[in-house]
């Protein structure tokens, strides 16, 4: 007998836009806390050896990504058995308290360098819990879309991620002006956002999945013999690794602009803030604009194609724009590096939503929220393994290419690895989605 679960989605215009809000506005968080993240790290770490600023610094960012992945498929699971309301009101609740104690340790001084540094490293760890959330958000959208709409369902996140970047970095760049450079005003300023977040979900949001939908026995929240077994679903296996290195390469420059845009450029924090909202306005524009056109007319494999393709071109331009750069750069070396970083951005913001989307549609119904998780956490080891050596290649060399390089080389892989998505799988559970 069919279950809830086997049922052809309904489309659910309201919860596609509560989803898309929400998302939005913890991304605003999101993209208040990253520019700062580095810089204010640093101000605790003086007097310390470059080698060791980089790795402390990539274990800052690596520990928001370690909870991520972890808790992914475990949400992923809880969220296929008692719904996707309560796993994303849980997640934005998390973010309030997190996001307030990343202000708290942002306030203290140099003089409690140890207790900042370690309230840093909690604030993240708590926030990489409560943001494990993302698969839940993904599974919403395809439990209310068909298979020809999923792929610009999945797109539509991408663009409440991109806007949300944008708007971010402007809200705490207003925010240093409103409250004079308080250090605290932009952990502050995100911990409200992510409030107003979970008062709009807890009245809005709607439940998309029946709990208990999923088949008995599948009570286990943290396992890896689950995980392995997603990852041998047909085609799903080689889908996750490439955008497991896809985020890996990615992440590899994403954790190093801030301390880019001040060695090569001398940016201060203000003008740092500009630089990740114009990522942000590039995955807004990209997966809002372009990839929403393409979706359900282009194949997501071909999609893929292009975004990687555009990828590797911007980070080979990074590289030469490193070579370059200097805080007296003439304007071409400046345009050179918004248009090196724009098509960077915009190829990630098509690489993101057909992977997603192609995960989804191999999936089974009734383990969907489950490989989502497992797609997001491996995602989330590509964020831990990525800014942990692109922080620390950038302080091995001055010309600071050696991320840049490493995520190239790295693309390279990926698209050894394309020929195994094309395969289409021939499993009926996984092709009646």
């Amino acid at each position: 007998m069919d279950t809830p679960a086997d049922a052809k989605p309904n489309p659910n215009r309201a919860a596609m836009f509560i989803v898309f809000l929400v998302v939005f506005i913890d991304l605003l968080g999101f993209g208040i806390v990253l520019p700062l993240l580095p810089r204010y790290a640093e101000l605790y770490l003086g007097g310390v050896p470059d080698w060791a600023q980089g790795a402390a610094l990539g274990g800052l960012y690596c520990v928001f990504s370690v909870m991520q992945f972890i808790f992914s498929p475990m949400w992923g699971r809880v969220s296929d058995r008692i719904g996707r309301r309560p796993i994303l009101l849980l997640s934005l609740g998390g973010s309030v308290v997190f996001y307030g104690l990343f202000a708290f340790a942002a306030s203290l001084g140099a003089e409690h360098a140890g207790i900042a540094l370690a309230l840093l490293f909690v604030s993240r760890l708590g926030a990489g819990i409560a943001g494990a959330s993302v698969a839940t958000a993904q599974a919403v959208i395809a439990d209310v879309t068909t298979p020809e709409k999923r792929s610009k369902g999945m797109a539509l996140i991408g663009a409440a991620f991109g806007i949300g970047f944008t708007f971010g970095p402007l809200i705490a760049y207003a925010g240093l002006e409103v409250f004079n450079d308080a250090p605290w005003a932009p952990g502050a300023v995100a911990s409200g956002l992510s409030l107003v977040a979970l008062l709009i979900a807890y009245r809005k949001l709607p439940e998309t999945r029946a709990p208990g939908a999923v088949a008995a026995g599948h009570r286990e929240f943290f396992s890896l013999a689950r995980t392995r077994e997603v990852l041998r679903l047909p085609t799903v296996g080689a889908l996750v690794l490439i955008y497991f290195l896809a985020i890996f390469g990615f992440a590899n420059f994403e954790a190093t602009l801030s301390l880019f845009t001040d060695s090569a450029f001398a940016l201060d924090n203000r003008n740092n803030f500009l630089v990740f909202a114009y990522v942000g306005f590039v995955l807004m524009v990209a997966q809002g604009g372009f990839y929403r056109r393409f979706a359900g007319k282009v194949p997501e494999e071909k999609l893929l194609k292009v975004g990687l393709l555009l990828m590797m071109l911007g980070l080979g331009g990074l590289v030469a724009v490193a070579l370059t750069a200097s805080p007296n750069a003439g304007i071409e070396t400046k345009l050179g590096f918004a248009a090196a970083l724009g098509c960077s951005v915009f190829g990630f913001a098509f690489v993101n939503p057909a992977v997603s989307s192609l995960v989804s549609k191999r999936a089974p119904n009734d383990r969907l929220g489950e490989v989502l998780g497992v797609n997001q956490s491996f995602a989330a080891l590509g964020r831990i393994l990525g800014p942990f050596l692109g922080l620390i290649l950038f302080k091995l060399e001055p010309s600071r290419t050696l991320p840049y390089l490493a995520a190239a080389l790295t693309l390279v892989v990926v698209v050894l690895l394309l020929p195994r998505v094309e395969k289409k799988s021939s499993n009926p559970q996984l092709t009646q989605i």
